[in-house]
């Protein structure tokens, strides 16, 4: 059991729930009570029974959320588990914003991104046992590793919220639930194995009845005793499509975004920063555009959490604001080092693959041996370029700075972070930081950062006391992202003289991701060396398939463009490079590619029924209309594996997708229809990537400036999506990346179906 999970259950000992609210006032445990302009309800009145559950007069339960939910839903997945623990049905629970407090701590995703190489047990024998391959941990990255998790930090990504919160979250559910029954049988006398709970109502047969609301004050003084989490037997929520809590408010208008964050008196803020990256504005001509209407001052913004630095214009309007920062004139400064090139750098890794050895992340067998006595060699090389995150809301934050306190109102994936860099451009205690954590229009790791934040906070210390909403429009968003970093890989197969794979060697090369993130975000926790860089080489060390020798290494790199976590991280580029050469090893050996893949599967039962699933669902080998093929991928991130089959035609030759069946496991599903739903996002989502995603930077100053130029899937281009599960009792897995992984390979595999040209470079773009 987990240290929070044992906290809640071990707390009962002593005779009271000591946990999270009940350690501190309700004010600082609930975030919105301490904040004097609330964005949308009050704080919500309630009993606390524990750190995660509040009782309602009427007997609805409230439920501290530390998760941001910006449309992977899991604002209603931990919601699920609380009312199926609860026996409440899921319309009587609702969510409100948790406190920073440690035991909200995302340790799922710390873990899952820290810059070493973890003991895998992520594949099995053909018994179910797992196999432990041995991991190679410096001192210092272990340190990293425990202080990581002593911190309990509050983030929401790596596909973890519901992996981080299986337990605990329902273990809370289950201590609130036990301290109730124990509540009524004190009252009415009465052995508690007599009394039953259908709809939150606590009855006895000889008459006796109450809903939670009428025990709970009771109840909060009530020892739990023995606490017990419901038998899957008993589930009548979780494994079931519900409803998701925050579609009525987004449908009806009411949802509350960054954007929509209306406050008395607030100003607006508009932000231009110097277009080469890594550079500096030097001397401002302050001219008749911000004595224009509604044009209130110019702020300049230091190059803060790694961001380039440039000048805000602040008006009561944000139009104002922004027509007023295009007139000014600047004299901006290329950065010290030089200007970045994209080919230069590409060039650079190519380079970096041929002339160092890089950090073997996982060696297996003898691969020099295999080299040596390999009857041939396939070697191919691949290409990943830089990527925009490109969220649907613009980044943006509202800040107010007054008399020694800071109010945030923020989309972030980062609350904690987002206090702590605003407490230190304040010059304030984190304690004077309060924060309230809007919907997301789309994170997708780009709100893993907290730069917005800080220039807002900035902006605000020259407004008064005024709040000031900073928006970035789409060009500044598009020009001054965290890229995905750019990725070349070298990958080599040997075979014996009857054309058998002996071994695979995999080298990569491209920027670390978690140094630079760990320098501008936690720089307590950076490291003074460089270590590792897991996320960037996952999902090329850690391949389900065997082979009798293998070697997977990665050169990390430092290129000076600001790069970050994008959507499936490392695993996003890292399948397209393994899973198109396993189809280049399928079709020198003139096999079948997914009877290929089934013979290299035999020890790994779980990545085998996954790409069985997704065979049979897709037909495959089945006949298809004239001018259409079928590309398959299979790839294992976050937890989850999933395989995808894309048909595909040619029209005008670009590659059409008009079918894409996906096959999950994703242990325990929650709510299958948010299974459904996320895959079908991430379809999109890569899909977009697969045939339009690059970014370009020239002189320092990226090319693409807006939607013209970074294209995205459009309604007509979007493919039918059908998503099945493979049957799992496994505690869960992440369901928000690992559907975006397959989709550009098992594209490219098609694509090579239909014309027999491989493509090796993203975005896939073919000259005939």
């Amino acid at each position: 059991m987990k240290r929070r999970a044992w906290l809640l259950s071990a707390s009962g000992m002593a005779g009271a729930l000591l946990v999270a609210w009940s350690f501190s006032p309700p004010r600082s445990r609930l975030g919105s009570a301490a904040n004097p302009w609330p964005v949308s309800t009050p704080p919500v009145e309630g009993v606390v029974l524990n750190g995660w559950i509040k009782i309602q007069a009427d007997g609805r339960v409230v439920v501290a959320m530390p998760r941001s939910e910006m449309g992977q839903g899991v604002h209603t997945a931990l919601a699920m588990l609380v009312a199926e623990e609860l026996d409440l049905p899921l319309q009587r629970v609702s969510v409100e914003q948790a406190g920073a407090d440690a035991i909200y701590g995302n340790v799922a995703m710390l873990v899952g991104s820290l810059p070493f190489h973890p003991l895998e047990t992520d594949d099995y024998s053909a018994e179910g046992a797992p196999r432990v391959r041995p991991a190679k941990v410096r001192i210092g990255e272990w340190l990293v590793g425990k202080i990581a998790r002593e911190l309990g930090i509050n983030a929401t990504g790596g596909s973890s919220s519901l992996a981080d919160a299986w337990v605990v979250v329902r273990m809370a559910a289950a201590t609130a639930r036990a301290s109730l029954l124990g509540a009524a049988s004190l009252d009415w006398k009465l052995p508690v194995d007599e009394l039953s709970i259908r709809n939150g109502v606590i009855s006895h047969p000889s008459g006796p009845q109450a809903h939670y609301g009428e025990l709970a004050k009771f109840a909060a003084a009530t020892p739990p005793g023995d606490v017990v989490l419901k038998s899957r037997a008993d589930w009548k929520l979780i494994g079931r499509s519900a409803l998701r809590l925050d579609v009525p408010a987004k449908v009806n208008g009411t949802a509350v975004f960054g954007l929509d964050v209306r406050l008395p008196g607030m100003l607006y803020a508009a932000v231009r920063l110097c277009p080469m990256l890594g550079g500096s504005a030097g001397a401002i001509q302050v001219n008749a555009g911000l004595t224009l209407p509604g044009v209130e001052r110019l702020v300049r913004l230091p190059a803060y959490a790694g961001s380039t630095a440039g000048f805000a214009v602040v008006g009561k309007t944000w139009w104002q604001a922004q027509q007023a920062a295009l007139t000014v004139g600047v004299d901006w400064q290329q950065r010290p080092a030089g200007a970045l090139d994209s080919r230069a750098i590409e060039k650079s890794l190519e380079t970096a693959l041929a002339r160092q050895e890089g950090h073997m992340f996982y060696e297996k067998g003898d691969p020099a041996q295999a080299e040596a006595s390999a009857a041939r060699k396939i070697e191919a090389l691949y290409h990943a370029p830089y990527l925009a995150h490109a969220t649907l809301e613009p980044m943006n934050c509202t800040a107010q700075v007054r008399d020694g306190k800071v109010w945030l109102w923020a989309p972030t994936q980062v609350p904690q972070m987002a206090v702590a860099v605003a407490a230190r451009v304040a010059g304030v205690a984190e304690e004077d930081v309060s924060i309230t954590v809007t919907l997301l229009g789309g994170g997708f790791g780009r709100r893993l950062e907290v730069d917005c934040v800080a220039q807002a906070v900035r902006i605000a210390l020259e407004c008064g006391g005024r709040p000031v909403q900073l928006i970035w429009s789409r060009e500044e968003d598009t020009t001054h992202d965290f890229y995905r970093p750019m990725q070349v890989a070298r990958l080599r197969a040997c075979l014996d003289d009857k054309g058998g794979v002996t071994c695979l060697s995999i080298k990569s090369a491209g920027d670390a991701i978690t140094p630079r993130w760990l320098e501008r975000n936690l720089p307590n926790l950076a490291s003074s060396f460089e270590t590792p860089d897991k996320s960037a080489a996952e999902g090329l060390f850690d391949l389900p398939y065997e082979f009798a020798s293998q070697a997977m290494s990665h050169v990390a790199t430092r290129s000076g463009v600001p790069v970050g976590y994008w959507r499936s991280v490392g695993h996003s580029h890292n399948a397209f490079f393994s899973e198109s050469f396993v189809d280049e090893m399928a079709s020198d050996a003139r096999q079948d590619p997914v009877a290929f893949r089934r013979s290299l599967l035999q020890e790994a039962p779980r990545h085998l029924a996954v790409l069985e699933l997704a065979a049979l669902k897709a037909d495959w080998g089945g006949a298809l209309p004239e001018g259409r093929a079928r590309g398959i991928a299979l790839h294992e991130s976050f937890g989850s594996i999933v395989a995808q089959v894309v048909e595909a035609s040619l029209l005008k030759g670009v590659p059409r997708v008009h079918r894409v069946v996906c096959a999950v496991d994703c242990g325990t599903v929650v709510n299958p229809g948010i299974v459904a739903q996320q895959m079908e996002g991430s379809v999109i989502f890569a899909l977009t990537a697969a045939l339009h995603g690059r970014i370009d930077i020239e002189e320092g100053v990226v090319r693409q400036k807006n939607f013209p130029q970074y294209a995205m899937v459009g309604l007509e281009q979007a493919p039918l999506v059908q998503t099945y599960m493979v049957s799992s009792d496994r505690a869960p897995g992440g369901v928000g990346e690992p559907g975006v992984p397959p989709l550009a390979p098992a594209l490219g595999n098609a694509f090579y179906a239909l014309t027999g040209v491989r493509l090796r470079s993203l975005p896939l773009v073919w000259n005939a």
